[in-house]
Parts: C-alpha cells; sequence; structure tokens
C-alpha cells in the first residue's frame, strides 16, 4: 500500500489558538496506526490534515516520500470514513459504493467488479439494492468502508467511526475493521477517544493531550510502560489508581499507608530517597493481602471479575480512593474493611509526571 510521514506537523488556527504541536510519525507500509485521547486533544485535526481537509501550518507531510503538504484532497490518494457514515439517502448500496468510480468514469463492468468484491468482503451481497434507511447502524458503517475499498486507495482514514454505534454493534464493527486491515494488508489511520479501541486495533498508539504527542509505541507499551501519569490514567480501564508518596528507605509512605519496595524498586528509586513521587497501581495489579486497609464503599460483581471500589484506612478523601479488580464474584458489602495489597508498582516524577525507569 504506502508509506505516511508527517514530519514536525503544526496547526495554528486563524486565532492564533494551535492545535497540534509538533506531531511527527512514520506510518510503515500496511500499518494500523491508532489515534487516541480525549476530545480536543489534536487527533482528528491531525487526521483532517492528512486528509487535506486542513491546511497545514507548517511541517510536510509526506506519501512514498512525495511531498503532498500542498496538494489537494482530491488529489492524496486516500479515502476517508467519517463517523457520520455520509451516505446518499436517495442511492442504493450499490450506487453508494460506485459513487465515486462513476464520477471517475470507470468501465461499467471494472465497477460492478470492484463493488462486488467489496460486498463480498463486508457481507453486504444481499444488501446492495436497499437505500441506508433500511439498514442498521453497523451496516451503514460497513457501506461507508465499502465506498472507500472500491478505491483501492494508498491509505485509509478512520474518524471516529464507531462512535455512533452501540456497545454490542461497536465491538462487531471493531472485529470487521481488524478482519479487514488484516485481508487488504492496508495503511491505516485511526481516529478515537476509546482506549479499548486503541488497544484491540492498532499495531501502534498515538496518545495524544492537547495537541501534543505523549507516546507511541505498541498497545502493550502503552499499557504496560506508560510514559507519564497522562498516559497511564487513560490507557487501561478502570484507570489507574495514583497516591503520593514519600520514599523512606525500604518503603513507599503515603497517607494512611505504607508499602514495602522490592530490592530492585529500591534502587530504582535510590535518587528519591526522602523525597515525594507519585505512585501508581492498576487495578488488576492489587490483591486480596495484609499491607494496607480499605473501606468498600462499593462492589461491582462482572462475572469473572470484581470491581472494589473504597478508601484506604478510614478516610473519604479523593486522593486515597482506590479502585481494586478482584478475580470472580466478591460479595463485600458497603463499609467492610479489606486487607489488601500492591502487586505491581509504576513510579512518576511528582513534578515532570513522567515515568520514573531504570537507566532514564
Amino acid at each position: 500500500m504506502a508509506q505516511l510521514n508527517l514530519q514536525h506537523i503544526d496547526k495554528i488556527y486563524d486565532n492564533n489558538v494551535q492545535a497540534v504541536f509538533d506531531f511527527n510519525l512514520d506510518v510503515k507500509d500496511g500499518e494500523l496506526i491508532v489515534l487516541v485521547g480525549p476530545s480536543g486533544c489534536g487527533k482528528s485535526t491531525t487526521l483532517r490534515m492528512a486528509a487535506g481537509l486542513e491546511d497545514i501550518s507548517a511541517g510536510k507531510l509526506l506519501l512514498d516520500g512525495e511531498d503532498i503538504t500542498a496538494k489537494p484532497a482530491k488529489d492524496r490518494d486516500m479515502a476517508m470514513v467519517f463517523q457520520s457514515y455520509a451516505l446518499y439517502g436517495h442511492m442504493t448500496v450499490y450506487e453508494n459504493m460506485a459513487f465515486s468510480l462513476t464520477l471517475r468514469k470507470e468501465n461499467p463492468n471494472v465497477i460492478h467488479k470492484k463493488v462486488m468484491a467489496a460486498a463480498e468482503i463486508l457481507g453486504l451481497t444481499d444488501q446492495l439494492n436497499k437505500k441506508p434507511a433500511q439498514l442498521s447502524g453497523g451496516q451503514r458503517q460497513r457501506v461507508a468502508m465499502g465506498r472507500s475499498i472500491v478505491r483501492n486507495p494508498k491509505v485509509f482514514l478512520f474518524d471516529e467511526p464507531l462512535s455512533n454505534l452501540d456497545a454490542k454493534l461497536r465491538g462487531a464493527t471493531r472485529r470487521e475493521i481488524l478482519l479487514l486491515h488484516k485481508r487488504l494488508q492496508a495503511t491505516m489511520l485511526y481516529v478515537t477517544h476509546d482506549q479499548t479501541e486503541a488497544l484491540t486495533l492498532a499495531d501502534r498508539i498515538v496518545c495524544m493531550s492537547m495537541g501534543h504527542v505523549q507516546q507511541i509505541g505498541t498497545p502493550i507499551e502503552l499499557y504496560d510502560q506508560p510514559a507519564n501519569t497522562f498516559v497511564a490514567g487513560f490507557i487501561g480501564s478502570p484507570p489507574m489508581n495514583f497516591f503520593d508518596v514519600k520514599v523512606s528507605g525500604d518503603e513507599l509512605t503515603g497517607k494512611n499507608f505504607k508499602a514495602s519496595l522490592t530490592p530492585e524498586e529500591k534502587a530504582l528509586l535510590a535518587p528519591y530517597q526522602g523525597k515525594e513521587i507519585t505512585l501508581g497501581v492498576r487495578p488488576e495489579d492489587i490483591a486480596e493481602g495484609n499491607e494496607f486497609k480499605v473501606k468498600v464503599t462499593n462492589n461491582e460483581n462482572l462475572g469473572m471479575t470484581t470491581l472494589l471500589h473504597g478508601h484506604i484506612g478510614d478516610a473519604t478523601s479523593a486522593d486515597l480512593k482506590v479502585t481494586t479488580k478482584l478475580k470472580g464474584w466478591a460479595n463485600y458489602k458497603r463499609n467492610d474493611i479489606v486487607s489488601l495489597t500492591f502487586t505491581r508498582k509504576h513510579f512518576f516524577d511528582k513534578e515532570t509526571t513522567n515515568a520514573i525507569r531504570k537507566g532514564e
């Protein structure tokens, strides 16, 4: 398919508001990259700059080595799938999928072959004579994808394509997009605010906040080795717990609790002895034990797991809230006292919010 290179991309609007700062990304041939972050972080703006729907204020955009920064959208050989589907209501599914090829005045036989091939890939062969109003949300999104597939573009761009679907359809359509990517071996840029989509779809994730790239890496890298507290808190469900603690010898001292350090952790935190840091612990890295006590506020049974919410000690302050993901079905009640322990910890510099890692 194609390689896409975004080099030092900035987006500054006419009112001098900057939406994207120094964005750098090399998308490999056939790679599925997911841009993820909260609303307003600049991810959709970045995608629209790649598509040619927004001007690039500074930097370069290269497609297979060619500078396309100033090229019009129609000449970029990219296909975009929108959140709103953007289907023509008066046209059939077949006509919607064939529309761009018809505008190009391609041979009708070629158009028919391409539409039928895309319809087979997407399971739409029995829907081709229907109008969009007769289809479910998931089917409409597949038609929108089919319209892109028939063009055989170098790059597919997805702008929050699943946000209008209910949870069940979202999961099914997400799996279809993943299968589509594997079948087409296509280069794809995909924007979402849903970290579950990012973790399940991406070859690599670009996590953004307030126009800045926070971390680029594989899903497991962002989950297991977050670069800072923002990535740590955004990736993972439920989100990571954070506590202010002081490094004291071979233990961490927090409000109403102490946590022991392994020899490796103590060595890592040697430069922080006597100083405050941020301790991060994922809910699944807390187990029943005897290190500290939690007063239960509520208990969510999810079948294979239970989410236990409470406060460390008898406090009710927000900085001592804790969420634990326990295996199996637990029946703790409000105000129960539970003894727990941290099984794995993440450490962050309190001032920079960056992860404290060996050799860094």
